[in-house]
């Protein structure tokens, strides 16, 4: 009974969840249910353009350019922030990991400003390659001996993300006045610039990223059982690790680079869907790709209808994340287990 319910959460609340979606926002009272109908009838083929009223037209154009694509584009980066997040949690057995906490959000975030204010290569490829040197420098900080310790690794990796945030502090002090308001509000973590082109920006580094991630996905848990079990049954560890690592921080990247920082999202989501589907990667990867994705629509859709004034979708991730961070330090004591 536990797993139907389960299951129906994470695999059969989407497609609903999508559709009522794109009833909230502005507008609301333009686009009614009856005009939703009509152009999912247009879109069917069920009905002719010449058929379609001045209104169902209004509603298509707010459905199908603001609407549609806000909604799209919120279900990938939450499905892939919660991927990224989980991965990294297997590979550094540290429940306490996730992009933002390991400074690749602020890497992948002072990268994409760079190209914004300096555009002298692509946002997407800026925000990976300094998103990757976050990960590099974070491992170098906690690695002490021969190994890198669970508090070196959080330590580090709030040093790194503190570097990364002044660096993106300085940035912003030299952006002229219109590239600056662009990259205040992209910080805070935005989603009112969806659009096609970005889900078109966004959408191939994160397919290969979860692609990746999901192919490998029975091999986070031999890595979470530690190196000398993986290497026992035949894995190398820190092979799967540099593969696993940078898949992640491309999709962070990507992520990032689409709608600004998304404070802690994959912290407490990979958490949320264990609790529901259990520890087992090979279950709790797919999960995430649907819960994830779900969970951020949700908040997404509290953003935008909570005042009359839509509030960065970022604040509300950080209001939740920051407690749950808290509850995990306490329960937990720093330890995977």
């Amino acid at each position: 009974m536990k797993n139907t319910a389960a299951n129906f959460l994470i695999y059969g609340i989407p497609i609903p969840l999508i559709c009522y979606s794109l009833s909230v926002g502005p507008g609301s009272t333009v686009v009614t249910w009856e005009m939703f109908g009509e152009w999912i009838r247009l879109r069917l083929g069920m009905m002719e353009v010449g058929e379609v009223s001045s209104e169902v037209a209004l509603g298509k154009n707010i459905l199908e350019r603001i609407r549609l694509p806000r909604v799209l584009l919120t279900f990938l980066i939450g499905s892939a922030l919660a991927v990224s997040g989980s991965a990294l949690q297997s590979v550094f057995r540290n429940p306490l990991v996730d992009p933002y906490v390991l400074g690749i959000s602020s890497g992948s975030a002072f990268g994409a400003a760079l190209a914004i204010a300096f555009p002298l290569v692509q946002i997407n490829i800026s925000a990976f390659i300094f998103g990757l040197a976050s990960v590099l420098l974070t491992y170098i900080f906690s690695f002490s001996g021969k190994n890198s310790s669970i508090i070196g690794v959080i330590l580090s990796g709030m040093i790194v993300s503190g570097i990364f945030t002044a660096c993106l502090t300085i940035v912003q002090y030299m952006s002229d006045p219109y590239q600056l308001q662009a990259i205040v509000q992209w910080t805070m973590g935005n989603l009112h610039h969806a659009s096609w082109g970005k889900i078109g920006h966004a959408i191939t580094p994160i397919a290969i990223g979860i692609t990746g991630i999901f192919i490998m996905r029975w091999r986070l848990n031999l890595l979470a059982l530690g190196d000398v079990e993986a290497k026992a049954v035949g894995v190398n560890p820190q092979k799967d690790k540099i593969i696993l690592v940078s898949l992640a921080t491309l999709i962070t990247s990507a992520s990032v680079a689409a709608a600004g920082i998304i404070s802690l999202y994959g912290l407490f989501v990979p958490h949320l869907t264990r609790m529901l589907v259990g520890p087992d990667n090979v279950r709790s990867i797919p999960a995430n790709i649907f819960f994830g994705g779900s969970f951020l629509l949700l908040i997404d859709n509290f953003s935008r209808s909570l005042m009359e004034f839509e509030i960065p979708i970022g604040i509300f991730t950080m209001l939740l994340g920051a407690p749950f961070f808290l509850f995990l330090m306490k329960k937990n004591k720093i330890n995977w287990v």
